[in-house]
């Protein structure tokens, strides 16, 4: 295995733990056991579904994304491995969220 082998899955755990850490400190940070709280009442709310609660939530996350590449050109934003981390965690575990509801979604539709 080469050593960019190995930095890319060094890269890859580090992120799971990441997402693992996050995704526990949300969950007790709402203190309800539900982690898909917000976007459930976010769509009562705006009287819509959860799924699409989300997809509104989670363009500021990849706004936020697209700005670090845009920063990789233009240097108008100074990159850093926090920056980075935050920023990448963020959009995956809105990807996770909504993968979560979907699952919800069709258990519920199937009776689970």
């Amino acid at each position: 295995m080469c050593s960019s082998d190995l930095r890319f899955d060094a890269i890859v755990l580090d992120q799971l733990n990441s997402i693992k850490k996050v995704l526990a400190s949300k969950n007790k940070e709402y203190g309800i056991g539900d982690r898909l709280h917000n976007f459930k009442v976010a769509a009562r709310i705006a009287n819509s579904t959860p799924e699409r609660a989300l997809h509104g939530m989670m363009m500021k996350h990849l706004v936020s994304v697209f700005d670090m590449v845009d920063a990789c050109e233009n240097d108008c934003i100074k990159l850093t491995m926090p920056l980075i981390e935050e920023k990448c965690t963020d959009l995956v575990n809105y990807v996770i969220l909504l993968k979560a509801l979907l699952i919800e979604r069709v258990e519920k539709s199937a009776g689970y």
